[in-house]
C-alpha cells in the first residue's frame, strides 16, 4: 500500500489531522461550564467584599465575644513548638545562656581540650566570666598559664566570643588540718607536736 494513502477509520475514532483540535465531547462541556460558573460565583462573592484582582486577602477579625478560631494551617501562639527552641527562649529570658554554654564546656572538657591536658587539668567553677581550673601538679599548672590564651580561643571557638574572659589555674591543694566546729584558733592542728 503507498504511504499517501490513509485507511478508512472506524466510526467514533475519528483522529483529526495534525495542528486540528478535535471538538469537544458532551462530558467536557459540561465539565467547562461547572467550572465557568464556580468562577463566576466566585468573582461575584470577591466583588460583594470589595476584593478586586490582585489584592492581598485582608486577614479576618473576630467579632468580641464569639469562639475563638482554631489555628489551622497558620502559625501562631497557640500551636506547638519544638522543644529545643522552647529551651533556647526559656534560656534566653533567664540569662542562663552563657552558664549554659560554659556547662557544656566543662561537660565537654577532654573534646575540647584533649585527653593529654584533661587526664591532668580539670575545670572546677565558673563565676563572673572566670573559668577556674586545677592541675594535678605545679608542672600541669605552669604548663596551663602558658597555654591559657591559646585555650581560651579554643573555648570561644566552642562557645562564643566573650563568654570566658579570664583562665584562673590553681595547682594542687594541699591537705586542710582545719576539721570539725570546735577547733582552736591558735592550733596548728597536728603539727604543733613536730618540734
Amino acid at each position: 500500500m503507498p504511504e499517501d494513502e490513509t485507511r478508512p477509520t472506524p466510526a467514533g475514532d475519528e483522529n483529526p489531522a495534525p495542528g486540528e483540535v478535535p471538538p469537544p465531547s458532551d462530558e467536557e462541556t459540561r465539565i467547562a461550564d461547572a467550572a465557568a460558573s464556580a468562577l463566576a460565583r466566585a468573582r461575584a462573592a470577591a466583588a460583594d467584599k470589595g476584593l478586586r484582582p490582585g489584592m492581598k486577602p485582608r486577614k479576618r477579625r473576630r467579632p468580641i465575644g464569639h469562639a475563638p478560631v482554631l489555628s489551622g494551617s497558620s502559625r501562631d501562639g497557640r500551636d506547638p513548638s519544638l522543644l529545643g527552641d522552647q529551651l533556647d527562649r526559656l534560656l534566653l529570658d533567664r540569662g542562663w545562656k552563657v552558664d549554659v554554654a560554659v556547662g557544656s564546656v566543662m561537660g565537654r572538657w577532654p573534646e575540647i581540650v584533649g585527653p593529654d591536658i584533661a587526664g591532668h587539668v580539670t575545670p572546677q567553677t565558673f563565676v563572673d566570666g572566670v573559668l577556674t581550673v586545677q592541675a594535678d601538679s605545679t608542672a600541669w599548672a605552669t604548663q596551663m598559664r602558658l597555654l591559657a590564651s591559646s585555650l581560651l580561643a579554643r573555648i570561644d571557638e566552642e562557645i562564643g566570643a566573650g563568654a570566658v574572659s579570664e583562665l584562673r589555674v590553681v595547682g594542687p591543694s594541699a591537705p586542710s588540718w582545719s576539721r570539725g566546729a570546735r577547733r582552736s584558733p591558735d592550733s596548728r592542728g597536728p603539727r604543733d607536736t613536730y618540734g
